[in-house]
């Protein structure tokens, strides 16, 4: 249950002929009083002969009765409530008393208080209701509402344990505003996935990934087909900006256009310009961006890979600061990926990156600077351009899903130890996106390793899980009865092919993180072995020539210093 403490108002009649009229979008059903402060307050909604101005006059009386030069000029209140889609219907009695024990919580009307605040709680729709009050009570007195939104939130958590509904984790405040009621229908009539505000959040959020100048970042706006428009100071200097879908009309027929401090708390100008100040390199302000690579779909998502891995490094062992940070930019590496990704993938993956959003921001500060390799791999994605699903791409796909979900894993264990619930539950969430995303890029790569494996002759099979067994003893009979044991070996012998020893490469591929919780623990090895040993991820591809003593790769830890600061080699 969702409560939202709207803008104070000025004028109480137009909020009550907001909540009894049809909607924006005529999304309003029945609109009626469930609850006021008393028991005969006029019902515009069910009373044929009550008014809109009778209820104003009522809740408005002791704002009135002061003197003019005492009155509030923002006196009207207003929460709504919400409950969550998968919640049953609630009957009106049980949203009154939803509404009663709001009042109270929040200070407007405290249980007992004969002089409190006057309100109305009204009902136009199944899964919640509006309160509006008038914030001077009987008495003269202002009501006391100190912290009231995070009361509000407590006791909406409470309401959900008495009324057996969907538990959401407590909030600290950085979420972004969630589609309204009237946005969400209108989402629905049209037949769109997502509503409006949504899609505009997720398009600036792919704007802005790997992106390191406002020139670029408002390029990207609009190559994505946005409307924009720029709010200047009288110096010239751009102070903020604002986005719309030019298919989002209000009734007017004009663009709804949507800030991007309304749409993220993220996404406001002077937050995406602390993103661009990790580039010495460029001036966020006045400075172009410079030409980006174009490393080609492979070689873009085998570095993702790596550069995920590295920073997982950072999350396990480095601040918090420099942790938030690498958090953040791995959302941006997700919107990359999920731009580019091709078709049986690009779902799951935009999901994931939908969901992780949430899981990007905190109350602790990000350092920016120390999320330029991840940002940079995000930049990389995006100017690689989409892959094509097969082949070398497809297969390094499934080897950046593949570290991209432990990256997030990772984000959900760290924000679970500093009680970040919503942000833990929202990784949580994206690395079962990340799963299914990976089942299906990793399917055709994985049955053409497997055939592989399945071919080669028993000695070798042997020499390899002899080999499986002296590296990782604790985990080797589980993985030999894998169905990826096959894959497995045949990387293996791929890697002293190219002249590794296989043993100590997957021994040092095996204890770079726990493996006991994977689903395959034999698909994580293939993949963190082929990007170890710079193996092609297809399997159809020719493996690289033997590498001399002197130049065999090598995967080591590197410090949180080079990840971070150090220019990216």
């Amino acid at each position: 249950m969702i409560p939202s403490i709207h803008k104070r108002g000025s004028e109480t009649i137009g909020l009550i002929k907001y909540l009894y009229g049809p909607g924006t979008d005529e999304v309003h059903t029945d609109p009626h009083l469930v609850a006021a402060f008393d028991p005969l307050t006029p019902d515009p909604g069910r009373n044929p002969e009550a008014t809109y101005e009778q209820l104003e006059h009522l809740l408005d009386q002791p704002v009135n009765a002061l003197p003019a030069s005492k009155r509030p000029e923002k006196h009207v209140w207003h929460l709504s409530v919400r409950a969550a889609p998968e919640d049953p219907i609630l009957s009106d009695e049980d949203w009154a008393a939803i509404a009663r024990r709001m009042v109270a919580a929040t200070g407007i009307a405290p249980d007992g208080d004969e002089a409190a605040c006057r309100w109305a709680a009204v009902r136009h729709a199944d899964d919640h209701i509006h309160i509006i009050a008038t914030l001077v009570r009987d008495d003269g007195r202002r009501p006391r509402r100190h912290n009231e939104a995070r009361r509000a939130q407590a006791e909406c958590r409470r309401i959900e344990v008495d009324y057996g509904l969907r538990r959401v984790p407590p909030g600290d405040g950085t979420a972004a505003k969630p589609p309204t009621s009237a946005e969400r229908h209108k989402a629905e009539r049209e037949g769109k996935e997502r509503a409006d505000r949504e899609e505009l959040r997720e398009t600036v959020r792919r704007a802005v990934a790997g992106a390191i100048s406002e020139e670029e970042f408002f390029d990207r706006l609009a190559s994505a087909g946005l409307l924009i428009r720029k709010r200047a100071a009288p110096s010239g200097d751009l102070l903020g900006y604002k986005v719309a879908l030019p298919d989002n009309r209000n009734g007017d027929k004009e663009p709804v256009f949507y800030a991007g401090s309304t749409l993220s708390p993220d996404l406001s100008l002077p937050r995406i310009r602390k993103r661009f100040s990790g580039d010495s390199n460029v001036s966020s302000r006045s400075g172009s961006a410079p030409s980006p690579r174009s490393p080609g779909p492979a070689t873009a998502r085998r570095s993702a890979a790596t550069t995920a891995w590295q920073a997982l490094l950072i999350i396990d062992h480095d601040e918090d600061g420099q942790v938030a940070a690498q958090i953040a930019a791995a959302g941006e590496v997700l919107d990359a990926l999920a731009k580019t990704s091709a078709a049986h993938t690009r779902t799951e993956l935009r999901d994931a990156a939908f969901v992780f959003e949430r899981a990007t921001r905190s109350h602790i500060q990000a350092e920016r600077g120390h999320d330029r390799a991840l940002r940079q791999a995000a930049r990389d994605l995006v100017y690689s351009g989409p892959a094509l699903g097969r082949g070398e791409d497809g297969a390094t796909t499934a080897m950046a899903i593949d570290m991209l979900f432990f990256l997030v894993i990772a984000a959900a264990h760290w924000h679970a130890k500093k009680d970040h619930a919503q942000q833990a539950a929202a990784a949580r969430k994206a690395a079962e996106h990340l799963r299914t995303a990976y089942q299906a890029a990793a399917g055709t790569p994985m049955s053409m390793l497997y055939q592989r494996g399945q071919r080669l002759s028993q000695p070798l099979r042997r020499k390899q899980a002899a080999c499986l067994r002296t590296a990782v003893p604790e985990l080797a009979e589980q993985i030999l009865a894998e169905p990826g044991w096959h894959a497995l070996a045949a990387t293996l012998a791929d890697t002293e092919s190219v002249g590794h020893d296989p043993a100590a490469l997957l021994a040092e591929a095996a204890g770079r993180r726990e493996l006991n919780t994977a689903d395959s623990a034999s698909d994580v090895l293939v993949w963190r072995l082929r990007r170890m040993a710079g193996l092609p991820a297809d399997a159809g591809t020719r493996p690289p020539p033997p590498l001399s003593h002197d130049n065999v790769a090598t995967d080591a830890p590197i410090s949180s210093q080079r990840l971070g600061r150090g220019p990216r080699r």
